[in-house]
């Protein structure tokens, strides 16, 4: 899939590909929640959307950062789990929870929801 390049600069071009309100989310929800299907993901809290949803599976997929396989006899339901290529992410994913912990007023880590990062053997498993 070719994707639009505003310029060469890696930033610029990780943004271009990762970097609208709701991708990370739904990476987040498959990396730490073990969320995989649709209706798992529509439960978050920030309350996506399902065309949303569905174009951000969509073009995870695309990228390769997520893959998807049929769940059941019905051919439209899909489990989407990482790739190693989504999984490469988890340290982007670690450093911006640690910056945000660390520099936004009252944040914190939802309950149960991800690892204690105040825990010391706390390691994103």
């Amino acid at each position: 899939m070719s994707q639009p390049r505003r310029s060469f600069c890696p930033i610029a071009r990780t943004l271009d590909l990762i970097g609208d309100r709701w991708t990370l989310l739904i990476i987040r929800d498959m990396m730490f929640l073990g969320k995989q299907r649709f209706e798992e993901f529509l439960e978050s809290p920030e309350g996506i959307s399902t065309n949303i949803l569905t174009n951000r599976l969509k073009l995870l997929d695309e990228l390769g950062l997520v893959q998807k396989q049929p769940y059941s006899s019905h051919s439209r339901r899909m489990n989407y789990q990482l790739t190693d290529k989504g999984k490469s992410l988890r340290p982007v994913l670690k450093a911006i929870i640690a910056w945000g912990l660390g520099q936004i007023a009252d944040t914190q880590i939802p309950q149960g929801q991800l690892p204690d990062t105040h825990d010391p053997d706390y390691r994103f498993q």
